[in-house]
């Protein structure tokens, strides 16, 4: 059986250069506001750097920009949210399984957290349970997490809620961490925004969606074919796919959902991105790394 987690560094190595993935770590490590650090050496300053963090006279002698490198004193705890309810199973955006996408912006989190020294833990389930896996350290436990992602997410699940991992972990974790969510294209109502609100209270909450497959409009001779809907398993014809007036409703319906998703999370200081294939989630992970710290 392959490694997730092979597979994940392997296309971090191909999407993200040396000096990307750099900053990449350096987004990551600025999550955590009043983070307790010690200065461990220096490295040349990067695009995308605080200023702050440039030692002047170090760079003077240098000749060029050099910024203070820190190492954290405690570790943190970064857990991952996400549905594995049958919603999960569907297409992406761009053809392939949500899950994958999932298992790959997971994996992109956890492996940064394991080489900031943090532990990582996971929430996962469906709408008619949650369970959790503790936060701990090191490659074979984030692969264990991964797998478990990977194997629970079928055709044959529950439907999805990701409402129901949010009120697991609003129920059982007292402890400040980070908050790092993936679900799919959730249409969010006052509940949800007052759980959200709450949990963001206590924690640092990023959120990554994965886009739905395009049923309407799209180019391709797949939507030639008839298709279902996976969360009650309604027929959805090929043919009507071509239909202006199908095309303009689901256009507004979409439109729709991704306004009310994005107020909700803005409302609330969530920083948001969407990545609709596995290429889509460096970048996507880059942009919301720096969009919390901006945030912030």
């Amino acid at each position: 059986m392959s490694s997730l987690l092979t597979r994940v560094k392997s296309k971090m190595s191909i999407f993200a250069h040396r000096k990307a993935r750099g900053m990449l770590d350096g987004e990551y490590g600025s999550v955590f506001k009043g983070r307790s650090l010690d200065f461990d050496d220096l490295r040349a300053y990067l695009p995308g750097d605080e200023v702050r963090d440039i030692d002047w006279k170090a760079s003077a002698r240098h000749g060029s920009p050099l910024i203070k490198r820190y190492v954290a004193v405690r570790r943190q705890t970064v857990l991952l949210v996400t549905d594995t309810g049958r919603n999960m199973a569907a297409s992406s955006l761009g053809g392939e399984p949500k899950t994958d996408v999932a298992v790959m912006a997971l994996g992109v989190v956890g492996y940064l957290a394991h080489r900031h020294g943090d532990v990582v833990g996971l929430v996962c389930g469906d709408e008619t349970s949650s369970r959790s896996l503790p936060a701990k350290a090191g490659e074979a436990h984030l692969e264990r997490l991964l797998r478990e992602v990977n194997d629970s997410t079928a055709l044959t699940s529950p439907r999805s809620s990701i409402g129901e991992q949010l009120s697991y972990v609003a129920r059982n974790f007292g402890q400040r961490m980070l908050l790092f969510v993936v679900a799919d294209e959730l249409v969010p109502d006052a509940g949800m925004e007052r759980l959200l609100r709450r949990l963001r209270a206590q924690h640092e909450v990023l959120w990554l969606t994965v886009r739905d497959a395009q049923l309407a409009g799209a180019q391709t001779a797949a939507l030639t074919a008839d298709r279902f809907d996976v969360a009650d398993a309604g027929l959805l014809p090929g043919r009507l796919s071509a239909s202006d007036a199908v095309i303009r409703a689901y256009t507004a319906a979409q439109e729709q959902r991704d306004a009310a998703r994005e107020s909700v999370l803005r409302r609330l200081g969530i920083a948001h991105v969407q990545a609709g294939s596995s290429h889509d989630v460096m970048p996507a992970v880059f942009t919301l790394l720096e969009r919390h710290r901006r945030g912030k």
